[in-house]
């Protein structure tokens, strides 16, 4: 990224790191975890379970620190930065425990900091360590990670390339609105507002149904017409690619000049901003993938699921600070790729889903060339909605998952009411991962997989009345892999 940004940015950031590391000096390290992904892959219940684990003492089998019993408290602090939103934890807590829905989906930046009081196992460490370790977890759309790249690119990169992704057969019919208007209008006719208008509405309404489930397509920027979070009805928001002819400069007063400003200004107030603010700001991060949603989808959603993670990849700052560089920067030395709602499959299936999300992130992980970070995949579900069983069909024994699917989620011709518990043959992954990136043809893929939803599972209590810590799969696995050396 330190080409995509100016000398100035980089001042900045290294200003803005020099004082924050300045104010932490003499109180407890601190470790500022990234936690983002595209909508629906699960961030803000994977921050909800991660602290609620962490606070209630929840099973924890591969987090040493918890398992060997070396964490004493820990506890929420408070909110560390006053111009940040605070993650609503206890909201987030109340909706999943007690009315058994999931959380709202992350639609702007939050933060939340939570101390871990621990012994260290190394006797040294003891000698030199305050035993406390402040985690800052920065919740934000990965959405908006994915305007990042425009940072490096002018006005008719872009165009071209919206232009071209419109075109493919899986987002023709959805842009065709959009791509009408677009070549009708004249880019050096005269800039009005109301031509810019309708293309950024037609641009974003286009953008909006590549989301939906039916395509679940992921590279969509820029980022903010989906997830606007402040700039929710701002003209910084009004404006759209453009069909360009030759190369030659926007005329001064047309509309290609006023869409090639406000672009360039989405830029620099929009998307500069939040990389020096934030990105540029953290020590760890966290990639959630919803892959199921993508192998719904089929495999025009999972070549563009790989397209967008290869983006985000790209945007970080990498590697491994010294002791002097790391008072003037951050750098992001371990990162995890996590496939989520791994709980919507049986267990002999979440091989073969870690599998394919590996696929996905060595591809990515090559493009963005991550060296000197270390990258971890895993199949995980951050809060686990089902439990596990057998049905006998025929002669057979299935192996199922038994939850409560959402109001209105079908299974053939049975619609579900949010009540009635059911067990449910989810069917098995592709053995051979590329057969899941394989289509027959140039046509769109129909995929004979399909997933249900389920509502997040009923907690149990202890004979004294205590409700017991939101169960998971592999959530330990993912603490340990982000945060366990710094426990150690």
């Amino acid at each position: 990224m330190a080409s995509l940004t100016s000398f100035t940015d980089e001042a900045r950031i290294a200003l803005d790191t020099l004082t924050g590391r300045a104010a932490t000096m003499f109180s407890s390290p601190s470790l500022r975890l990234g936690v983002t992904g595209l909508s629906r892959a699960g961030k803000t219940v994977f921050i909800t379970a991660l602290v609620h684990n962490l606070i209630h003492g929840g099973r924890l089998p591969l987090f040493e620190a918890r398992k060997s019993g070396r964490i004493s408290r820990a506890r929420l602090e408070e909110q560390p930065d006053d111009a940040v939103p605070r993650f609503q934890y206890e909201d987030h807590v109340e909706a999943l425990v007690n009315a058994r829905i999931w959380p709202d989906s992350t639609r702007a930046i939050s933060e939340l900091r939570l101390t871990v009081e621990y012994e260290s196992a190394s006797g040294w460490n003891r000698m030199f360590s305050s035993g406390r370790l402040a985690i800052d977890i920065v919740d934000y759309p990965g959405e908006w990670l994915l305007d990042l790249p425009l940072l490096g690119k002018d006005f008719r990169e872009f165009s071209k390339e919206a232009v071209d992704l419109a075109a493919l057969p899986v987002r023709a019919d959805l842009a065709a609105q959009w791509r009408e208007l677009a070549v009708t209008v004249d880019p050096d006719a005269d800039a009005d507002e109301m031509t810019a208008r309708r293309l950024a509405e037609a641009f974003a309404g286009y953008l909006r149904a590549c989301k939906l489930d039916e395509r679940a397509l992921s590279t969509l920027p820029p980022g903010r017409f989906l997830m606007p979070g402040d700039l929710d009805g701002s003209p910084a928001l009004t404006f759209s690619p453009l069909v360009l002819g030759d190369g030659k400069p926007a005329r001064s007063g047309s509309l290609q000049a006023m869409m090639e400003r406000r672009y360039e200004a989405y830029k620099t107030h929009v998307i500069k901003p939040f990389f020096r603010e934030h990105v540029a700001r953290l020590d760890r991060q966290i990639v959630l993938v919803d892959a199921l949603q993508a192998l719904n989808a089929g495999p025009w959603a999972m070549a563009d699921l790989e397209r967008a993670l290869g983006e985000i990849l790209a945007c970080f700052r990498i590697g491994r600070g010294g002791f002097l560089t790391d008072f003037f920067s951050h750098r992001i030395d371990r990162i995890l790729v996590a496939a989520t709602k791994a709980d919507h499959l049986h267990h002999e299936s979440h091989d073969r889903l870690q599998a394919i999300v590996k696929r996905i992130a060595d591809r990515a992980v090559k493009r963005a060339d991550l060296t000197g970070a270390e990258v971890d995949v895993l199949a995980m579900a951050a809060v686990r909605a089902t439990r596990e069983g057998t049905v006998k069909h025929g002669r057979e024994e299935l192996p199922v998952i038994i939850g409560t699917p959402l109001k209105g989620e079908t299974i053939g011709d049975e619609v579900f009411d949010g009540k009635t518990e059911t067990a449910v043959f989810p069917g098995d992954l592709p053995a051979r991962t590329d057969s899941a990136f394989e289509t027959a043809s140039g046509e769109i893929g129909e995929n004979a997989i399909r997933f249900v939803r389920f509502r997040p599972p009923k907690l149990e209590r202890t004979a004294d009345g205590v409700t017991l810590s939101l169960p998971h799969i592999r959530l330990d696995r993912a603490m340990q892999f982000l945060l366990g050396d710094r426990l150690a």
